[in-house]
């Protein structure tokens, strides 16, 4: 099933918002979490935890769930469909385990923050930061973004039958004649 222009539009719109908006909100997470090894400020060092739990549960999570859900649909209402284009299931692939290891990942976030809010200047001193992780989830969502841009050309298998079985139905049946 396709969609009309309005539609597909609508939906391009939200998807890129969304995944646009995700890589956005990975950036101001990694901003806080340069902070902490950054500064010798206790209080910066709190603030920088307290503020990467709130950008991660209340801007990362949405957004990353938001930005699968709006692929999911495109794929399913578009001509390139979930399956059918390799550039599209990598895709996917991608932002499925991206949202699974941050969803994982908050937890523990949440853990630092909480220690962050009772723990003493010398204890706030010594936390570590959380680099690693959105380091690589921008690189990630950055090569995401660059093969959506490119669209490399390439069908799976599925792909290759769907489009087989299409040629076939459209072809023209020829019928011999009788002299």
């Amino acid at each position: 099933m396709t969609v009309g222009p309005r539609v597909r539009r609508l939906l391009l719109a939200l998807h890129l918002s969304c995944s646009v908006g995700w890589i956005g909100a990975v950036c101001a997470y990694l901003a806080l979490a340069f902070a902490v090894p950054a500064t010798g400020d206790p209080e910066v060092v709190r603030a920088a935890w307290i503020g990467m739990e709130l950008v991660g549960w209340y801007a990362i999570v949405p957004l990353a769930l938001g930005s699968l859900a709006t692929g999911v649909l495109m794929g399913a209402v578009t001509k390139w469909g979930l399956l059918r284009h390799y550039w599209v299931l990598i895709s996917l692939v991608g932002t499925v385990i991206l949202t699974a290891v941050l969803i994982m990942h908050m937890p523990d976030v949440t853990v630092e923050a909480d220690r962050a809010r009772t723990l003493e200047e010398e204890g706030l001193l010594a936390m570590g930061s959380d680099i690693a992780h959105a380091v690589i989830g921008l690189v990630m969502l950055i090569g995401i973004l660059v093969l959506n841009l490119y669209k490399p050309r390439g069908l799976t298998k599925y792909g290759w039958r769907k489009e087989q079985a299409a040629r076939s139905r459209a072809a023209p049946t020829r019928t011999s004649t009788s002299a």
